[in-house]
């Protein structure tokens, strides 16, 4: 039995406070420091208006670098102060992006005391339309009871080491606890940047599914136990891609698919799809697989099984269902008579 659901994960975040983006590996050169925005900052001359000069800046990154864990390739630029709705705080807005990746970059409120002696950050949680609700699970293949009042919602990787742990202990022990009552749809979150051909076992997994769910979780339930034999012994992407192509058209064989629509939408390759459930995965706050989502409460991390299904049973009490009955302690064996006694 699986004590523990998740170990670490398979992340790609800075930190939880500015996470919002998918991270590249780390790039071992260091950008010339006149082009960085914190260089530039820093050479620029003080500004009187902006109530920010370079020094206190410097500050500001530091502080921020050690607090945040901030990776050393990202850089970091320090906006002008703003009036701010907090009582002795001004707003500055600070901006986390990667040279090589300029397009993709995330700009975080800070509260930054008016004697500029503290800095802040004051979370706001919107508690209207809940993303998790939102997700588009509409037309997703699933696993348990269709009617079931429960659904857990799993972002998955298909190259994830941690979410195949899931797909292989987990998932099938939480079915059998709870029989009928939840249900299960994946939703896929490839991390590209650390798993190279996690995108293209979507796309397959995807066109599999829009023919028959059978065959998806045939697919899916196969990559998540095989990842290795996926790699193979020299890790060529064209070895693992010509592979996962071919296990997508004998599994549609075996489940008598149409096989020109099948290959015709495995060459295609079209992620359109998957990026849009990676779009609102990240609206409702997944940067790590697995991440799932039990009733629209969220949890990525370490685990243990019996948290999981506590999470569960309030699900189903919020339904008006009563959950299973708690499985009895295992017995304490007794140690052994002495020979004579």
């Amino acid at each position: 039995m699986l004590r523990k659901v998740f170990l670490t994960g398979c992340v790609l975040a800075i930190a939880a406070a500015i996470c919002g983006a998918q991270q590249t590996p780390a790039n071992t050169q260091a950008p010339a420091a006149a082009t960085t925005p914190a260089a530039v900052a820093a050479a620029a001359p003080a500004d009187p208006a902006s109530g920010v000069v370079p020094a206190l800046e410097r500050k500001i990154e530091v502080m921020i670098r050690a607090e945040l864990a901030v990776p050393p390739q990202y850089e970091i630029a320090i906006g002008p102060r703003q009036k701010s709705d907090v009582n002795g705080y001004d707003t500055i807005a600070v901006t986390f992006l990667l040279p090589s990746q300029p397009n993709r970059k995330q700009t975080v409120d800070f509260l930054l005391s008016k004697d500029s002696s503290t800095l802040a950050r004051l979370s706001k949680w919107d508690i209207g339309p809940d993303p998790a609700g939102m997700l588009p699970t509409s037309g997703r293949p699933m696993r348990g009871d269709p009617d079931a009042k429960v659904m857990i919602v799993n972002f998955d990787d298909l190259e994830c080491p941690y979410c195949a742990q899931m797909n292989a202990e987990f998932f099938p022990a939480t079915l059998d606890r709870y029989k009928g009552l939840v249900k299960f749809v994946y939703m896929d979150y490839p991390l590209v940047e650390i798993h190279p051909w996690a995108m293209h076992a979507a796309v397959n997994a995807n066109c599999l599914a829009a023919q028959n769910g059978t065959a998806y979780w045939n697919y899916v339930d196969y990559l998540h136990t095989h990842g290795p034999d996926v790699n193979g012994p020299d890790r060529d992407l064209a070895k693992s891609t010509a592979m996962l192509d071919k296990l997508a058209n004998q599994e549609g064989a075996r489940d008598n698919l149409d096989a020109a629509k099948l290959g015709a939408c495995l060459a295609k390759q079209d992620d359109t799809k998957i990026v849009a459930e990676m779009k609102a995965g990240d609206k409702a706050g997944v940067n790590a697989t697995p991440t799932f989502f039990v009733s629209g409460e969220r949890w990525a991390g370490e685990l243990e099984e019996h948290q999981v299904w506590i999470m569960i049973d309030r699900a189903l009490k919020e339904q008006g269902i009563a959950p299973p009955a708690p499985e009895p302690p295992a017995a304490t064996p007794q140690p052994a008579a002495k020979p004579g006694k």
